[in-house]
């Protein structure tokens, strides 16, 4: 349960000024008076429950923080958070979406990038992380740049590093989600590569269009793009921060490649590392 001590003006300040937005654009925006909008965030007015509404659309509040203003302003928070495994069609299409993007591999996560559910061709890259990076609560992203994870594999470490580092940078800034300053704490102090493929044009003409995850393998070097897939319209805290990730080949080899392991796979599960 989302809890808070601060009033419900300086939670709006807050977010009014994390998106850059003056108290006019704001008040027109969600039709109210700016002099109203200024009572709000000193403490002079209190919102009702359908201003809230309005100022945390406006604003682009994530469901969890909406929580927190209206327990601020005397109401009862508006939307649930339930377990993944609760989530019941939400959750079925999350499998779907996974099941159905093999044989290359996707994967959903939390806010704070820590595994929900993977499909068979995610779980082969994961496979050889050290045994001290798959505690629950797996982490995506330290499995991926920690020393003993994903990143002596990673080809293009200096590159993909840092593409990693400025989108948690700004995940973090759109949604100061709880622990993922920390994460991004943890991510900046690992061992940072001296070497490796380190700008967009060092990958040729083949890659000019977006930065692609390159790992070496025992077959060969795989060539990945990813995508972002959110829900949308959510109302509920958990389906508000789930982000399914899936990765599409590059490159014809690496399309290859995974249709090859996918048929290795139908009867064994060896690893591509």
């Amino acid at each position: 349960m989302t809890t808070t001590t601060e009033p419900v003006g300086v939670l709006l300040r807050r977010w009014r000024e994390r998106r850059r937005r003056s108290q006019l654009d704001v008040s027109l925006a969600a039709e109210l008076s700016t002099r109203h909008l200024s009572c709000i965030e000193t403490g002079r007015a209190n919102p009702s429950r359908d201003m809230i509404r309005r100022l945390c659309d406006e604003l682009d509040v994530p469901l969890r923080e909406r929580n927190a203003f209206y327990l601020a302003a005397g109401f009862a928070p508006v939307h649930a958070e339930r377990a993944f495994a609760d989530l019941g069609a939400a959750r079925s299409a999350v499998e779907a979406v996974l099941t159905g993007h093999e044989p290359n591999p996707a994967l959903a996560v939390n806010v704070r990038w820590e595994l929900l559910a993977a499909n068979r061709a995610m779980e082969l890259f994961l496979g050889d992380v050290a045994e001290e990076l798959t505690r629950p609560p797996f982490n995506v992203l330290k499995a991926t740049l920690h020393p003993k994870g994903l990143a002596g594999r990673i080809r293009n470490l200096a590159q993909w590093r840092a593409h990693v580092l400025r989108r948690v940078r700004r995940q973090l800034e759109r949604t100061s989600a709880a622990g993922l300053a920390e994460l991004l704490a943890e991510l900046e102090g690992y061992p940072a590569p001296e070497g490796g493929v380190g700008a967009a044009s060092a990958d040729g003409p083949a890659y000019d269009l977006v930065v692609p995850l390159r790992l070496s393998s025992e077959h060969g070097e795989l060539a990945l793009l990813y995508t972002t897939t959110v829900f949308g319209s959510p109302r509920d805290v958990t389906l508000d921060e789930i982000a399914i990730e899936t990765f599409f080949p590059a490159d014809p080899g690496t399309a290859a490649l995974m249709r090859a392991v996918a048929c290795e796979t139908s009867s064994s599960r060896p690893s591509i590392a």
